[in-house]
């Protein structure tokens, strides 16, 4: 070994090029799927109920969410143009989950801390729901997301009223019971 000659050769620097390129483009590719797979196990809802003594909060997650029945609901907006469609399972099937104790109007909180009540009632005489996406496309926090409440207002007249379009809340992350 000693005084042994070993033979150096360089690689061309434009094979490094494309080894570099496919392992950017495979950790690009591993990065966006372990986000994917962070961003479905994300609670987007929890839903407590203060007159419950003994029940936890309820975490749903995307998943959870979408595994529900889904409603879509085409209608007009004060905040969009035209006639979108939203899609989502309907608020009364999310609440029932934690509902059952004498409970007549749902605290809404969005996550800057904007809130409304809305009463119970609202989602057993409505179709309302917990849109989840809009025209297709996922809700994301820049577009009102990632949950939006939505009233069926085109096939309601009488929500078209104010009053209703203060319980559009959107970037909702809780929900209260009382």
């Amino acid at each position: 070994m000693v005084g042994e000659q070993v033979e150096v050769r360089s690689v061309p620097a434009r094979s490094m090029r494309g080894t570099t390129r496919s392992l950017a483009l495979a950790a690009a590719v591993l990065s966006s799927a372990l986000t994917s797979a962070a961003i479905a196990e994300e609670v987007l809802l929890t839903l407590s109920n203060e007159n419950a003594r003994e029940s936890s909060p309820i975490e749903w997650t995307r998943e959870d969410l979408t595994a529900l029945p889904q409603r879509r609901i085409q209608t007009a907006t004060e905040w969009t143009d035209g006639r979108p469609v939203f899609e989502g399972p309907l608020a009364r099937d999310v609440v029932s989950r934690a509902a059952g104790h004498g409970e007549r109007v749902a605290n809404a909180v969005a996550v800057n801390d904007y809130s409304v009540e809305i009463p119970l009632k609202d989602f057993e005489r409505y179709d309302v729901i917990l849109a989840l996406s809009v025209d297709g496309r996922e809700l994301s926090l820049r577009d009102k997301g990632p949950i939006w409440i939505v009233y069926p207002r085109d096939q309601h007249e009488e929500l078209q009223d104010p009053v209703f379009n203060s319980r559009w809340i959107w970037q909702l992350d809780r929900l209260v019971l009382r």
